[in-house]
C-alpha cells in the first residue's frame, strides 16, 4: 500500500480538490437537472412491458430491494449495476435504462438499492452491494438468472462500489467462490478514495485516511482480476480520469476506455444503446464470460 498520506491529489489545496471532484457543480444545476430527468425517463422507458421481479428483498438485515429486469426462457447472465450519487443520492428507480437493449441482447439486469449516507457508513453500504451478489449467486436461478456468469458495473460513486466487488477477501466469508464477479465495468470510478476525505461528501461519508484506504479497492488485495473495462468521460472531471488512469495499469486484466464527447453524467447512459462503443463493450463481456 502507498503511504497514507501519499494518494491522487494528495498535495492539491481544497479548492483544487474540489474542482476535480465536484462534477455537479461541473456540470451546473440545469444541467444536472435535465441529466436527473433522463436517468428517470430513459429508466422508466426501459423496464415498461419488460418481464422481470421488481421490488425482492435481497438483505434481510437492512430490508433493501433489487429488481430484477429482461428474464426469459432459461438462465440468462446477469448485469448487476450500482448506481452512483456519491454514496448519498439516487436509487434504483432511476438506474435500469440499459435494461430493455440488455434484454434484447439475452442478457438480464439486476439493480439494487443500498442505504444512503449517512444513514448508512460506507462500510455498510459495501456489505450490501456484496450482499446483492451473494443474493444473485444463491437464488438467481430462482428468477432466471445465471449465477455463473454475473457481471458488476457502476457508475461514479457505484464504480468505486463495483470495484470493491472485484477485490478479494470477501467472497469466502460469504461462501462465494473467489471468482464469483467473471467480469467489470466501472464508469468514472473511485478507486482511491482518499481523495474525498477533503471534499464535500465527507460531510456525509465521514471518512478519515485509514477507513478511505481501507475502502479504497486500488489499495486491496485482488488475487483473481477479472476481466475489465475500465471506463471513463474524456470531458469527466479531472479527478475521475486520474483515477481510472491510474487504477488501470493496477488491474491488470482490464482496458481502459476515455469515451469521447461524453461527461460525467452521460457516459453511461450510452448502455442503452447496443450501437454505442460502451454498449458493445459491456455486451462483449457479457458473452465472454
Amino acid at each position: 500500500m502507498d503511504s497514507l498520506d501519499d494518494w491522487p491529489g494528495s498535495r492539491l489545496s481544497d479548492e483544487e480538490l474540489d474542482v476535480a471532484y465536484n462534477v455537479r457543480r461541473k456540470a451546473g444545476p440545469e444541467l444536472f437537472d435535465r441529466y436527473m430527468a433522463r436517468y428517470r425517463a430513459m429508466s422508466e422507458a426501459a423496464v415498461e412491458g419488460l418481464p422481470g421481479h421488481p421490488g425482492i428483498v435481497y438483505d434481510e438485515a437492512s430490508g433493501e430491494r433489487l429488481d430484477v429486469w429482461g428474464t426469459g426462457e432459461g438462465l440468462r447472465p446477469v448485469f448487476v449495476f450500482l448506481h452512483g450519487g456519491y454514496w448519498m443520492a439516487l436509487s434504483r428507480d432511476v438506474s435500469s435504462f440499459m435494461a430493455r437493449m440488455l434484454y434484447e441482447q439475452g442478457v438480464a439486469t439486476v439493480v439494487p438499492d443500498y442505504t444512503l449516507a449517512p444513514k448508512a457508513s460506507l462500510e455498510e453500504i459495501v456489505r450490501q452491494v456484496r450482499a446483492t451478489v451473494a443474493w444473485v449467486h444463491r437464488h438467481g436461478r430462482e428468477h432466471g438468472l445465471d449465477p455463473e456468469r454475473i457481471v458488476v458495473g457502476g457508475s461514479s460513486a457505484g464504480g468505486h462500489l463495483t470495484g470493491m466487488t472485484m477485490v478479494g477477501g470477501w467472497q469466502e466469508p460469504l461462501g462465494l467462490p473467489a471468482d464469483v464477479v467473471k467480469a467489470a465495468m466501472p464508469f468514472s470510478g473511485l478507486f482511491d478514495i482518499r481523495p474525498i476525505t477533503r471534499v464535500y461528501v465527507n460531510e456525509a461519508v465521514r471518512l478519515d485516511l485509514a477507513r478511505a484506504a481501507a475502502l479504497s479497492p486500488a489499495l486491496l488485495p485482488a488475487p483473481y482480476r477479472c476481466p475489465a473495462v475500465i471506463a471513463v468521460a474524456e470531458d469527466d472531471g479531472e479527478g475521475f480520469l486520474t483515477q481510472s488512469r491510474l487504477f488501470h495499469p493496477r488491474w491488470d486484466a482490464g482496458d481502459l476506455m476515455v469515451v469521447p464527447g461524453r461527461d460525467h453524467f452521460d457516459v453511461v447512459l450510452d448502455l442503452a444503446d447496443p450501437d454505442s462503443a460502451v454498449g458493445r463493450a459491456l455486451v462483449g463481456l457479457v458473452r465472454a464470460v
